[in-house]
């Protein structure tokens, strides 16, 4: 289970570095995707941990809380782009 939850929670800083290197608007958003996809599965993970009594309840909070917050970062950078883009798109076709 460790090891699942080391390679969720370090894929999420993976791909958001990967995003900023996007070779487009639309890669990006995709690998914002991704690490929102990827902080997704370590609350799983963590959840797990909390169940078999490897994390304490505080330490679960603490660390949801910190997920919370990155999670609502991620989908609104994801929404705000996916915005930009949809104007554009229309603009072009005007």
């Amino acid at each position: 289970m460790s090891l699942q939850l080391k390679r969720s929670g370090t894929s999420i800083g993976a791909n958001i570095a990967e995003a900023l290197c996007g070779s487009s608007n639309r890669d990006f958003i995709n690998k914002l995707a991704i690490a929102q996809k990827e902080c997704m599965e370590t609350l799983y993970w963590l959840r797990l941990l909390l169940r078999t009594g490897y994390l304490t309840d505080e330490e679960f909070s603490s660390i949801k809380a910190d997920h919370e917050e990155l999670s609502k970062i991620l989908t609104s950078i994801i929404k705000s782009c996916k915005g930009k883009q949809e104007r554009e798109e229309a603009q072009r076709k005007m």
